[in-house]
């Protein structure tokens, strides 16, 4: 029988390497959005890693179902899982720190809990789940910092933003479990080339972008952002759901958050102020608890 020690290190290394992967987008977008506005920059971004998305089905010998149903469910995903969420990213990110962002957005399983709770009632409340949402809550609150008391400033705005992607995330997560009769990559490629359709006219009269001239750092990050933080994430995440099962995918979630912020510190000098640190530490808790699974092995 052979060693199951190689094949965990590898599970292990591809989970590590995809947390890298999200974490680093809010690096991308900080650089990218510099000189591409945030429309056509989330619209090139969904094009293009669905595009690579499609193609990777197609050379898996699949085809995206284009009935009446499924265009439909496509385009809800769409709106909740990239077309809202993505620009919100990106607009925010305009104002805010990469490491802010990616705290700030990493809540997505503690807003998923309250629509599933509060809305669809697939949720029950447990003391370690009611723990996770406390705790994240008040971690936003010390991370957003005394910039709430100075009124509704640019900053804050951008913050609320940020966290109102969160809960566009967490709406995609109860309403991506409409599409269990599909394979798992079916949705992902379907959502972002319906999301690029829909960014796509808005870039054309918002932002026209033949008259925009982008920076070579910014069409560089927007290419890694498509290609490594989009298109290869989601394979890689595929992959990994059917590897090591979604109970050792869920890992990358409190991963990605320190991983995310250490890269803004690296790459872009950022540094977060005390609280943040404090709201960090908050937020990986509230996620591990909210991602933690019953029994582990």
């Amino acid at each position: 029988m052979a060693d199951p020690q190689p094949r965990l290190a590898a599970s292990l290394a591809l989970l590590l390497l995809l947390a890298t992967l999200w974490g680093a987008s809010y690096t991308f977008i900080k650089i990218a959005v510099e000189t591409i506005p945030p429309v056509t920059l989330i619209a090139t971004r969904t094009l293009i890693a669905g595009s690579v998305l499609w193609a990777v089905l197609r050379l898996r010998g699949l085809r995206l179902p284009m009935d009446r149903r499924n265009l439909g469910r496509f385009f809800v995903q769409a709106c909740l899982n990239s077309v809202v969420p993505f620009v919100l990213v990106a607009w925010g990110t305009q104002f805010v720190d990469a490491g802010l962002a990616t705290i700030l957005n990493s809540l997505t399983p503690v807003f998923a809990f309250l629509i599933n709770w509060g809305i669809t009632r697939h949720e029950v409340v447990t003391g370690r789940k009611a723990f996770g949402v406390a705790a994240g809550l008040f971690g936003i609150c010390l991370v957003v910092g005394p910039s709430a008391l100075q009124g509704a400033n640019q900053q804050l705005v951008a913050q609320v933003a940020i966290i109102v992607a969160a809960m566009a995330y967490g709406a995609a997560v109860t309403f991506g479990r409409t599409f269990r009769d599909l394979d798992p990559m079916m949705p992902a490629s379907g959502s972002l080339l319906f999301g690029a359709a829909i960014l796509i006219p808005v870039s054309l009269v918002v932002d026209r972008p033949w008259t925009l001239a982008p920076s070579t750092a910014s069409i560089m990050a927007l290419i890694a952002l498509s290609l490594f933080s989009t298109a290869l994430a989601f394979t890689l995440y595929f992959y990994l759901l059917k590897r090591i099962g979604s109970v050792g995918v869920t890992a990358q979630a409190y991963l990605r958050v320190p991983i995310g912020v250490g890269i803004g510190m690296i790459v872009l000098h950022e540094m977060p102020q005390p609280t943040a640190w404090f709201g960090l530490a908050l937020v990986i808790v509230s996620v591990v608890a909210m991602t933690l699974p019953k029994r582990r092995a």
